[in-house]
């Protein structure tokens, strides 16, 4: 666990880039007990950041910015400059942007190391936290090398451990930390900066570091894939998915912790980003990496999954009302970054459905661009009304608590498709709904009459 803010008066340290990891690491290391200076390039955004409104939905974080900016241990400011000087310690911590392919985009990480060159302390410690390929820490190092040769530093590859929803914890108490260094004294300064961090260190170099990211993720992602193609084998055969992977997750060779649920395929961008750059390192390296595309093949068919359930009930979504319980690409945060929800919407509109949707924390911002493809309820009971199906995609744990009654005689057709398994299915078939879950060996269905 971390340790108590300290009354010692702890190292500055600058943040660079400012959305979620950004925003986390900043209210952290304030929390433990540093003098942190978070920077970021969009000055509105830095405006809020001043008066203690985090980027985006985190829970607990708006309370830990606002609890250390009147502390005055932590700050934010656009001027990469003022946010270095006197800095020994400067983290990189940029979400990795990604294109609609999951692939990275370096060009925010590439400018604050261009930037970094002309303005970093002699002998500050460079820390990368941001998601990135292997290969990009020698790289950047490579870069302030080439515009700054008189520049002594040292750089570290620390992958970030968050996940949406509870990045405060994980940051204080994660599993483990790995910590990638170019030199021994490097690795000294970074685990001197963590050292109110009480986790299991790995020790390794700076391509050993990146490359444990990837793997993380791509093993959480194989996870995901096989639990959804096991289901949709027993979808075919009459077998229960979800009890499938409870024996499985019960086998000490397995993990009780193992994401073997089946449902929708993993979104997001952070897992997909991880496999795509295992991907292009087999291209790169005339290997084919079969299981690594795999992985990512039954991913993208598992999302198509909710417009070809629809198809197979309905014939065709021409006219089809549908309502859609879900925004965000997962529960816990308001973002819609790469969200498997809005892909789902967009394949529906596209196949002339039409389309209500509900969230009860979706960012207004990152909605506005797609709401040609539906329209946004300000509930789920409204969401749900007059319509012949209804979806639900983002497990938010308030929709095991509607009132389904209620929902089912709002229905001009009571088809309910469940992409998460999050709700008993005799209950909703008893409630009167036509049923589907993923992987539950069957295709509710009652007297309610033709679709």
């Amino acid at each position: 666990m971390a340790e108590p803010i300290s009354s010692e008066v702890r190292a500055k340290v600058c943040v660079v880039g400012i959305w979620h990891l950004g925003a986390v690491t900043c209210a952290c290391l304030a929390d433990l007990g540093y003098q942190v200076v978070g920077v970021d390039r969009d000055q509105a955004r830095v405006a809020f950041l001043n008066s203690g409104e985090p980027p985006l939905y985190e829970p607990g974080l708006q309370e830990l910015m606002e609890r250390n900016i009147a502390s005055g241990r932590l700050g934010f400011t656009s001027d990469l400059r003022d946010g270095a000087r006197g800095a020994p310690y400067l983290i990189i911590a940029h979400d990795t942007p990604v294109n609609d392919q999951d692939e990275a985009d370096l060009s925010p990480i590439t400018s604050a190391f261009q930037e970094l060159a002309g303005c970093a302390e002699d002998g500050a410690t460079v820390v990368v936290s941001s998601q990135v390929p292997v290969g990009t820490c020698e790289a950047m190092a490579a870069t302030v090398r080439r515009l700054n040769p008189g520049l002594r530093f040292g750089i570290a590859c620390v992958p970030e451990n968050l996940r949406l929803g509870q990045a405060i914890e994980r940051f204080k108490r994660p599993d483990m930390l790995v910590i990638g260094a170019d030199t021994p004294a490097t690795r000294q300064a970074v685990e001197q900066l963590l050292s109110p961090i009480q986790a299991p260190r790995v020790a390794v170099n700076l391509r050993t570091a990146e490359m444990t990211k990837h793997a993380i993720n791509a093993y959480l992602a194989l996870n995901i894939s096989f639990a959804n193609e096991l289901a949709n084998l027993s979808d075919l055969v009459g077998a229960d998915a979800l009890q499938v992977m409870q024996a499985l997750r019960l086998d000490s060779r397995v993990s009780p912790r193992a994401p073997l649920f089946p449902g929708l395929g993993f979104a997001g961008g952070t897992l997909a980003r991880d496999l795509k750059a295992l991907s292009h390192l087999g291209e790169e390296h005339d290997y084919e990496a079969p299981l690594v595309n795999g992985v990512l093949r039954v991913n993208q068919l598992q999302n198509r999954m909710v417009v070809l359930r629809l198809k197979q009930s309905f014939g065709s979504l021409q006219g089809l009302e549908v309502g859609v319980l879900g925004l965000t690409y997962k529960a816990g945060t308001s973002t819609l970054r790469r969200s498997a929800a809005l892909e789902i919407v967009r394949a529906m509109a596209e196949e002339g459905a039409s389309v209500k949707a509900y969230d009860p924390r979706a960012n207004p911002t990152e909605v506005e661009p797609h709401l040609r493809y539906f329209t946004r309820c300000a509930s789920p009971y409204d969401a749900a009304l007059g319509c012949r199906a209804l979806v639900l995609v983002t497990a938010w744990p308030e929709f095991k608590e509607l009132d389904f009654g209620r929902v089912r005689a709002s229905m001009r057709f009571p088809f309910l498709l469940d992409a998460q398994n999050m709700l008993d299915a005799d209950r909703m078939v008893e409630l009167g709904f036509v049923y589907q879950g993923v992987g539950r060996a069957r295709a509710q269905k009652t007297s309610g009459g033709n679709p």
